[in-house]
């Protein structure tokens, strides 16, 4: 029989099976040349199973004679009659029970990655056609094979609490207790080294050869890179699966957004062979980060280093081998060099594009305007140069879009930061922008954070059904009206800022009157002068304790240089729901003057204006309550309510202030 050969197969010349029954002719054929059952033939390399489920590579030593015929016992009555011509050509037999797999097939079928060299040494071979994955990437996975990660929690839990007490060996026995297949026995590898490994990176900067000894390694539980990836190798190889060391450049601890790369490469990883293709890990990014102000390593698991995409592993990572990169067609360098990089949390966070693709922008006319899509919503924050300023970020139900606008011409840095399901925000993203103009009559308010304008997430937090649902709102004439529903329990704050130097909260709150109608809030702002102003809203459920939340802002633009708009009056808590203020809605009242009164007022028995005398309000047969009160000889006005006819307690709900004469 002739078994089909190409360049990554162990080809067999000959492959002959018969039945037990023909042992004794097989046999009997050459009495002469049978050997001892335990000898092995030359420099042949196979699997061997090992008691406690660890399976090594063997390199099996034999004499070199010519001609000799070996005999092995294997187990269930198995045995294998191996013969060496002259001419180099090797004849097996095997004799195996009646309907069992042939033995000799199981090891082809679990040994078809190596490779012979001219000496008889096996090694892994090198990837081929079959092993390069579909570029792009096509969203359905982050990884280079299908896995249900849950599949692992158990046998995460027993690896990531394996201690080294002995050496290797126990290590990895110890290791595999769990493991039922090559894909488990490498998820155990890979948990233990990422919980346990840390790295070390005076080793990394003095190049210290030290710390790749794997008896140093277990010893320190530190090393770099190489250590990793040498370690990984190791125990993967002990397990029984194939495992190389790939080194290449990185986009890693210390790299600049579009930078060369040349000369010694700066990292390595390593690939494993899983259900019959080569797949990627990288176990040194999957332990941890290295923070660049203190250059301390802390441990922080990045699931999204194993067996990850080529696709998305081309993008920090770049072989000295093209093959390694298991794509079709390969990067170039300098492809590598310019091409956008997602950090792994850009996709942890279920990150799926980013506009523009190029990690240099150009400005147009003075603004950047970037996008991103996600598979679900997301709360987003960016810094450009290390500020949350001079730039509007919309949330959108599947990621967001930001227009930049950078101060200066010049050369600025932005970063992009995604909200997962913790508290913390996590790079994403970095661009560097390049501006070469700057519009002038775009000055956005430095009080102006993220995000601008109503969203899915000001819904979550009960603001629905917004008046404006664009974020920018223009106030030709300085005023504006903003109303939305909000959901029951839910109370509403709102502040006014701009940049005309310091202000206080309460005058940051002077320029807008609530109402509060059924279920809806109406916001009555009005500008001080000119200008652009943040509008910020938050809320709070009535019944918890606490401070109240920004949800988002709206940005108030007004060019009407001749608004000049004085603050409404200060409102107090029992300003109630439905209440309405007609008349004055000035919150500072003209000096030595009779100022009339007229509001809309609910649920109370008797109102009246405190001044320097106290002056009743009465009540009109269209529901408000009127009056007028003199502002002569006092600082100070009140709006009070009897809200029961029993009781002699008034409440403040306006507070007014008079002009000094």
């Amino acid at each position: 029989m002739e078994l089909k050969k190409d360049s990554n197969a162990v080809s067999i010349d000959m492959l002959l099976i018969v039945h037990p029954e023909k042992l004794r002719a097989a046999q009997g054929a050459h009495p002469e040349r049978q050997t001892d059952p335990g000898a092995l033939p030359q420099r042949r390399g196979g699997l061997q199973d090992v008691g406690n489920g660890i399976r090594r590579w063997q390199q099996f030593e034999g004499n070199n004679l010519h001609g000799n015929l070996v005999v092995k016992q294997l187990p269930q009555q198995t045995q294998v009659i191996t013969s060496y011509g002259n001419q180099g050509t090797q004849l097996t037999v095997e004799v195996h029970p009646r309907d069992a797999m042939p033995q000799l097939l199981k090891k082809f079928s679990l040994a078809k990655c190596l490779q012979g060299d001219k000496n008889g040494n096996t090694r892994a071979r090198q990837p081929g056609a079959k092993d390069a994955h579909a570029y792009p990437w096509d969203r359905s996975s982050l990884k280079s094979m299908l896995l249900d990660l849950q599949q692992f929690e158990k046998l995460d839990t027993c690896a990531s609490q394996v201690t080294v007490k002995s050496g290797l060996d126990e290590l990895v026995s110890n290791l595999l207790q769990e493991a039922h297949s090559d894909l488990e026995r490498v998820r155990a590898i890979w948990i233990w080294i990422c919980h346990h490994i840390e790295y070390n990176i005076e080793a990394a900067q003095e190049k210290d050869r030290q710390a790749l000894k794997l008896t140093d390694i277990l010893q320190t539980q530190k090393t770099n890179c190489d250590g990793y990836a040498g370690l990984f190798e190791k125990m993967c190889r002990m397990a029984g699966v194939q495992c190389v060391t790939v080194p290449g450049y990185s986009k890693g601890f210390g790299y600049q957004t579009g930078q060369s790369f040349s000369g010694e490469f700066d990292h390595a990883w390593n690939a494993v062979y899983l259900e019959g293709r080569w797949h990627l890990v990288d176990s040194t990014w999957g332990s941890g980060l290295v923070d660049p102000t203190t250059s301390k390593f802390t441990f922080l698991y990045n699931e999204f280093y194993f067996l990850t995409h080529p696709a998305l592993f081309i993008e920090d990572h770049f072989p000295d081998n093209k093959n390694w990169q298991l794509l079709k067609p390969p990067q170039s360098l300098r492809q590598f060099e310019n091409s956008m990089y997602h950090k792994s949390e850009f996709y942890n966070k279920g990150m799926l594009s980013a506009h523009p693709e190029t990690s240099v922008i150009k400005t147009v006319k003075g603004k950047a305007t970037i996008s991103i899509e996600s598979c679900a919503p997301t709360l987003f924050m960016f810094m450009l140069n290390g500020k949350q300023e001079h730039g509007l970020l919309n949330l959108r139900e599947n990621g967001m879009k930001l227009d930049v606008y950078p101060p200066t011409v010049g050369t600025h840095k932005l970063q992009i930061f995604a909200k997962g399901h913790s508290d913390i925000y996590s790079s994403v993203l970095e661009y560097t922008l390049k501006c070469t103009y700057v519009d002038i009559s775009v000055q956005l308010p430095a009080e102006l954070h993220q995000p601008v304008g109503p969203s899915w997430f000001s819904e979550q937090m009960g603001i629905v059904k917004p008046s404006h649902p664009d974020p920018i709102i223009h106030a030709s004439d300085g005023r504006c009206s903003v109303s939305f529903s909000v959901e029951e329990g839910i109370s509403v704050l709102a502040s006014l800022h701009g940049d005309e130097g310091p202000v206080t909260e309460e005058l940051q709150r002077r320029h807008i009157f609530q109402l509060l109608r059924e279920k809806r809030v109406e916001l009555k702002v009005q500008l001080p002068h000119a200008g652009k102003f943040a509008l910020k809203i938050f809320v709070k459920k009535r019944q918890e304790l606490g401070n109240y939340v920004f949800v988002f802002n709206y940005l108030l633009s007004c060019t009407n240089t001749k608004v000049n708009w004085p603050m409404f009056p200060e409102s107090f808590g029992n300003w109630g729901q439905g209440n309405e203020l007609l008349e004055p809605l000035s919150g500072v009242l003209p000096a030595n003057r009779n100022v009339p009164f007229k509001l809309k007022l609910h649920g109370i028995a008797k109102a009246l204006v405190k001044g320097q005398d106290t002056r009743p309000l009465t009540l009109s047969r269209e529901g408000y309550w009127e009056g007028s009160c003199s502002t002569a000889g006092c600082q100070e006005v009140y709006v009070m309510v009897l809200e029961n006819a029993n009781h002699n307690f008034y409440s403040y709900i306006l507070k007014y202030k008079v002009n000094a004469q």
